[in-house]
């Protein structure tokens, strides 16, 4: 094929490429639109799971998973006096997929007065400083945010000494960036396995369900998800719950500067 005829065919596949891109967006953007003004979410009596009583600070995290939210109403609900403090919202994974709800989310939590924070899902296999780049390309951190998250729950097949040099790489060009030490999530058995002693600096988000008091883990802990089941108004489906271990004036200090 002759060099003009590539050029123009290349052209027209990228055309037809943003074009798709723009139109997927639009579907998007009119699917959110049409919830915000057509569903009525449920209202819930309780969070429909056993809170763990010796916590002053509560809160949930989200993702595209639970589609449109309803933020006023997730502000509003207070159950015996306890409400939802802070919200986790689910950014970017991986080396380009941000979630479709993230935009939304970030904008309306901050709006209704949540503390919220953003964070990274990981694929192991793929270069954590690239990972760190996708995030920090989507998320603005202003000040009274919490700091950035990475969650990593799976191998994907690699060995773990590959994962641990591509967690820390995500770490470093995030903390470089940001200024601030970023929290790491992962479950008790994953970071004891794979993770262990080598991000003990780091504050710790921890996933440890069914457990009353607190998760079983030996180091020091932040946060803690102790249930994938809520039920929170202004949210049609199940919603992670979690605790800050600290008063109100450590999670202050906590917040982004």
């Amino acid at each position: 094929m002759p060099k003009k005829k590539k050029k123009i065919a290349g052209w027209k596949a990228l055309l037809i490429m943003t074009a798709l891109m723009l139109l997927a967006a639009g579907v998007i953007f009119g699917y959110i639109k049409w919830r915000e003004y057509h569903i009525h979410f449920v209202r819930y009596e309780a969070f429909g799971i056993d809170i763990p009583v010796s916590y002053d600070i509560h809160g949930i995290d989200v993702s595209h998973h639970q589609d449109v939210i309803d933020w006023e109403e997730v502000k509003k609900m207070n159950v015996e006096n306890m409400k939802l403090n802070f919200t986790f919202i689910k950014a970017t994974e991986g080396l380009i997929n941000v979630d479709r709800m993230f935009k939304r989310n970030w904008y309306k939590a901050g709006e209704e007065g949540i503390t919220r924070g953003a964070y990274h899902f990981f694929i192991a296999t793929k270069s954590g400083k690239k990972q760190a780049e996708n995030f920090i390309g989507q998320v603005t951190l202003e000040p009274g945010d919490l700091p950035p998250v990475l969650d990593v729950e799976q191998l994907y097949g690699v060995r773990p000494k590959d994962l641990r040099t591509r967690v820390k790489d995500w770490l470093c060009t995030i903390e470089e960036y940001y200024k601030v030490k970023p929290i790491l999530y992962t479950n008790v058995d994953f970071y004891e396995h794979y993770l262990g002693n080598e991000f003990d600096e780091y504050p710790l988000w921890v996933a440890h369900y069914l457990q009353p008091h607190n998760p079983r883990i030996k180091r020091e802990w932040t946060f803690w998800q102790h249930s994938e089941t809520g039920r929170v108004n202004g949210i049609d489906y199940k919603v992670d719950f979690n605790v800050f271990k600290g008063d109100s004036a450590s999670f202050k200090q906590l917040l982004m500067p």
